[in-house]
């Protein structure tokens, strides 16, 4: 076990240690100048997909606006609450506009994966659709990238299927148990069958299920934390000041200064909004949409949901608090958030936050598990891979609810993760060319005056694109 935890070790220092945080920056901000923007140039159209309806007649087919909301579901989780109090206290408040800054390239790197994931999509022949970073590196790049494929698939089943669902499962039963004092067998039990009536249903059900969740969840915790801003707006001037100070090294208030800002701000937001990690495009190609940029512009305002709205939500929460103590760090995420929303609110906001915790979980376990689902298909066609997998999250599931130290069996999740972006990466780098293509397809209708653009499968005939996704384009 020493060797093995080594070698995961290593793989995380060679991945999140030095070199991911830096190409994914970079990478980000060459998106960004090389699509002009392209993020800020349809900021007003990703609104739209909030009103949207199902632009299928098939009654299985899942809408943009059900994308974004299982997306979202995903992106936003404990790390909202827990990781942005954990990055203020390491790198100052000055990490939050670090946060900020990742978040606006990031949305030009998810609209480019997303994008991709849509164009490479296949019809499942039920009215939905399979498609990621597996299937843009088959479809795109080419079978002899096949190899590649399903490197990145057994780590999306190992990562996020598995070792990210322990984690959840042990954050959805430690706040109940801490908060509610119920006891972890029995959240075990009750998550573990509702989870397995979710998977069960497949990405239909997943989508109905956060239709329902992320609304409820999103909108609850920012209402929360806009009270808190109203009642404290004389202070918001100053808190914003802070911020800016800190972030560009004027005013040190931790050990580290605007280098520590700067590191915490970027792997904060990098590990919340997983723009360019290759997870949310798996998401992003179940959409029925008219042209694949247009889900690239959904998953985009996904990012400016998790980070600039939600992230910012408990940044507030925490720095407009006397609870927060500059260059205090050993202190547990949670409690520092719980703890701020309390001297705004009194002592029952505590169980709102808990509420939030326990839906911000649940939605993570139905993306995550969607995700090696996915992964499963591009391995195998057997259908018994996919009960097997189903049992497997339902049990992992289970193991991370009643064991309090169970997650720590499981640190090969962020090693693999590493992995995963570093394939994506190189899968996007690879296909960017085709990427700008459709962009300037997009944009080409948008100025002929086609209010809405439609892919035209027949102008893209050398890339091996699935017509039967794309009939409604003709």
């Amino acid at each position: 076990m020493d060797i093995v935890r080594g070698f995961f070790g290593l793989i995380e220092d060679l991945t999140w240690g030095w070199a991911l945080v830096p190409i994914l920056v970079v990478f980000g901000v060459f998106i960004t100048l090389m699509t002009r923007f392209v993020q800020l140039e349809y900021f007003g159209r990703m609104f739209r997909v909030l009103s949207s309806k199902n632009q299928s007649a098939d009654p299985n087919a899942i809408s943009a606006r059900e994308a974004l909301l299982v997306s979202v579901g995903g992106r936003v989780g404990g790390g909202n609450v827990a990781g942005v109090a954990v990055a203020i206290a390491l790198g100052g408040p000055g990490a939050v506009f670090w946060m900020w800054a990742i978040a606006l390239v990031g949305m030009a790197t998810s609209l480019v994966e997303c994008s991709l994931a849509q164009l490479f999509k296949r019809s499942v022949g039920d009215g939905t659709y399979r498609g990621g970073p597996a299937s843009y590196i088959l479809f795109g790049l080419g079978k002899e990238y096949r190899w590649l494929a399903v490197i990145y698939a057994i780590c999306l089943i190992a990562a996020f299927a598995l070792g990210f669902n322990a984690f959840q499962g042990n954050t959805f039963a430690g706040a109940a148990k801490d908060s509610l004092g119920i006891d972890r067998i029995w959240t075990a039990f009750a998550l573990t069958a509702i989870t397995g009536f979710i998977v069960y249903g497949g990405i239909r059900r997943i989508a109905k299920a956060a239709d329902v969740v992320v609304p409820i969840m999103a909108l609850g915790y920012i209402a929360m934390a806009l009270i808190v801003i109203v009642l404290n707006i004389t202070s918001i001037p100053g808190v914003l000041w802070t911020i800016l100070t800190n972030a560009f090294g004027l005013e040190e208030v931790v050990g580290g200064g605007m280098g520590a800002a700067i590191a915490q701000g970027l792997r904060r937001g990098l590990f919340s909004n997983e723009a360019g990690l290759g997870s949310a495009p798996n998401v992003a190609a179940t959409a029925h949409v008219r042209h694949p940029i247009s889900q690239g512009i959904t998953q985009s305002f996904s990012v400016f949901i998790d980070t600039i709205l939600i992230c910012s939500c408990t940044a507030f929460i925490i720095l407009l608090s006397d609870v927060y103590v500059p260059g205090v760090t050993d202190i547990d995420g949670v409690v520092l958030t719980q703890q701020s929303l309390v001297s705004h609110m009194g002592d029952w906001s505590q169980y709102f936050l808990t509420l939030a915790l326990l839906l911000f979980a649940f939605s993570s376990i139905m993306y995550n598990y969607y995700l090696g689902e996915n992964a499963m298909a591009v391995m195998t066609a057997n259908p018994l891979s996919l009960h097997v997998l189903r049992i497997a999250v339902m049990g992992i599931v289970f193991l991370g609810a009643t064991a309090p130290g169970a997650t720590a069996v499981f640190f090969f999740s962020d090693p693999l993760m590493g992995i995963l972006a570093l394939v994506n990466l190189v899968a996007i780098m690879m296909l960017f060319p085709v990427a700008m293509r459709i962009l300037r397809d997009f944009r080409e209708q948008l100025k002929a005056g086609v209010e809405r653009p439609v892919l035209v499968p027949e102008k893209f005939a050398d890339l091996d694109i699935d017509p039967t996704a794309w009939q409604h384009g003709k």
